[in-house]
């Protein structure tokens, strides 16, 4: 049963990650610009964050 879970949240995954490329190509080109000028530590720093808010809804959701 574990095993259906990980590939159903990666299928969510790539389904939500794939939204804005479909729905706007332009928007995804400026957005990836944007990230390319900021820093490492910035970066790492978005990582976290978002590494975080996913292990804090995992829990709450389960």
């Amino acid at each position: 049963m574990m095993w259906n879970d990980l590939w159903a949240a990666l299928a969510l995954m790539l389904v939500i990650e794939g939204l804005v490329p479909f729905l706007s190509p332009d928007i995804l080109r400026r957005m990836l610009a944007s990230v390319a000028q900021l820093d490492d530590r910035s970066v790492r720093i978005a990582g976290l964050i978002s590494m975080l808010c996913g292990v804090a809804l995992l829990y709450l959701v389960r």
